[in-house]
């Protein structure tokens, strides 16, 4: 267990794993040259660390070494995890006489690097499998990135880089999962390269939770979202949102209401009733921004409190996005990268009144035009759920008032059909405020039992979250 230190260079920390007795494996490298292995090889005491390495860069020769996918894709997990496998069960096959001496690894890496047209998507899974202790089981660590540079061999660097840098975080940093995801990115910057997903498993990561390193990414500005399903997994977004409708919810779901799950139901029944909607292809997403996330006045993010709602959110069947994405055209932007399909937004009205105030977009050149050109896109459409003032009247688009210059292009939006009133909702639940309910919760008085989904109130009393006083059995010696 080294101290980390981000300076230390990519051909130190090459040099220094080669120079260490212990580590032992092979490198296979599909596509974006041969870059992590030569990093080694350019460090000096390569033959102390490298048993072999392989680039099957045709697609025949890579079938018939690590078999066909049946997507007919080479850049996704599914190979990874085969190239994974093969190589690290020919280390202990072949290398026998080494395994009580040595720390046995593989690494490998399937990568879609710019073409010569520059017209494709530069992206690929990275992954290490290795040991701390010889003959002791294998970990994993996977990672998925996405290159930026306008370059096909600078893309092959900043492969190069992250490869090591992985390496290193694995065998040094390992005690520090926090650490270890903070290392990848050293030498690099989030212009070159984005890592939206990283997953742990493993005896030695036993107590890591993906879903808390997916927050990490996010925190460090690897990524400007990370994504997981309802059984906690992280997911690669590009594969979970291929060919799909996407519905995005956003909210602090602190706690899931009665009235959030109101919303969320009758918004997608009525986004499912559009034309051009296949509802056997849509996801829904319930969106955690860091904003959101952050308490009040402070820009601290509790963990706990961060796991407590996404474990409620998981049990009711949702798919968490975390991001850090505050203006919602940002987040339609990003959305939009991954399908060509429809999608919607299913907002509280509130969101309305904060989407036309033009302070939210003097960061960029066009202003609050740009933005609305990129938030109601042809493919977009808000579906807003009414809330209910402190007079007790109802609040929907009849009732807003734009600021007076911006009456016209509200006015436009409305006549083309851009956002809609959630239609048969359930009035009585209206005068549910979360902020109300979590008081309730952190004071152990009664009757919020009857504001949230019964699913959530038995999770709040088992696991004591969101403050609730729960009981503790006293102990006696």
């Amino acid at each position: 267990m080294l101290t980390y230190d981000r300076n230390i260079g990519t051909k130190q920390k090459a040099l220094h794993i080669n120079l260490d007795r212990l580590i032992y494996g092979s490198f296979a490298e599909i596509g974006a040259g041969q870059d992590v292995a030569a990093n080694f090889f350019k460090a000096g005491g390569a033959s102390g660390t490298i048993a072999k390495t392989i680039s099957a860069y045709d697609m025949a020769f890579s079938d018939a070494i690590y078999g066909e996918e049946q997507s007919g894709r080479y850049v996704v997990e599914a190979r990874l995890n085969k190239m994974l496998n093969r190589e690290y069960k020919l280390l202990n096959v072949r290398l026998t006489d080494m395994a009580s001496e040595r720390t046995f690894f593989a690494f490998a890496d399937t990568v879609s690097a710019l073409n010569y047209q520059k017209t494709n998507d530069p992206h690929g899974w990275i992954g290490l499998r290795f040991q701390l202790e010889p003959n002791g089981e294998p970990n994993d660590v996977v990672v998925h990135v996405r290159m930026k540079d306008n370059d096909n061999v600078l893309q092959q660097q900043a492969l190069g880089i992250i490869g090591v840098n992985l390496m290193f975080g694995c065998f040094y940093y390992y005690e520090q999962p926090e650490i270890l995801v903070q290392s990848l990115m050293d030498d690099l910057s989030s212009d070159r390269i984005e890592i939206d997903m990283i997953r742990f498993s493993g005896k030695d990561f036993e107590n890591v939770d993906d879903r808390v390193m997916s927050l990490h990414l996010v925190k460090n500005g690897f990524t400007n979202a990370a994504l997981f399903g309802p059984d906690g997994n992280v997911m690669q977004p590009s594969e979970a949102f291929y060919k799909k409708h996407i519905v995005a919810v956003r909210g602090r779901f602190r706690p899931v209401t009665n009235v959030s799950l109101d919303m969320i139901k009758k918004g997608l029944k009525q986004f499912e009733n559009e034309p051009d909607v296949d509802d056997d292809k849509v996801v829904v997403l319930a969106e955690l921004t860091l904003k959101n996330l952050q308490a009040i006045g402070n820009e601290q993010i509790n963990e706990k409190d961060f796991l407590d709602r996404v474990d409620i959110l998981c049990s009711l069947g949702q798919t968490v996005l975390i991001s850090n994405f505050h203006e919602y055209y940002r987040l339609v932007q990003y959305l939009a990268a991954f399908t060509k399909l429809r999608m919607g937004l299913i907002l509280g009205m509130p969101n309305l009144e904060y989407i036309f105030e033009e302070k939210h977009y003097t960061n960029i050149t066009g202003g609050i035009l740009a933005a609305f050109s990129t938030l109601f896109a042809p493919k977009i459409k808000l579906y807003l759920h009414p809330t209910m003032d402190d007079d007790g009247e109802m609040v929907t688009t009849k009732e807003f008032i734009p600021p007076t210059h911006l009456k016209g292009l509200f006015q436009y939006l409305k006549d083309n059909d851009k956002f809609t009133d959630i239609q048969n909702y359930d009035k009585n639940l209206l005068s549910i405020r979360t902020d109300d309910v979590l008081s309730l919760i952190q004071s152990g008085e009664e009757g919020w039992e009857d504001l949230v989904p019964p699913a959530v109130v038995k999770l709040i009393k088992e696991n004591c979250l969101f403050g609730y006083p729960c009981e503790v059995t006293p102990v006696y010696d």
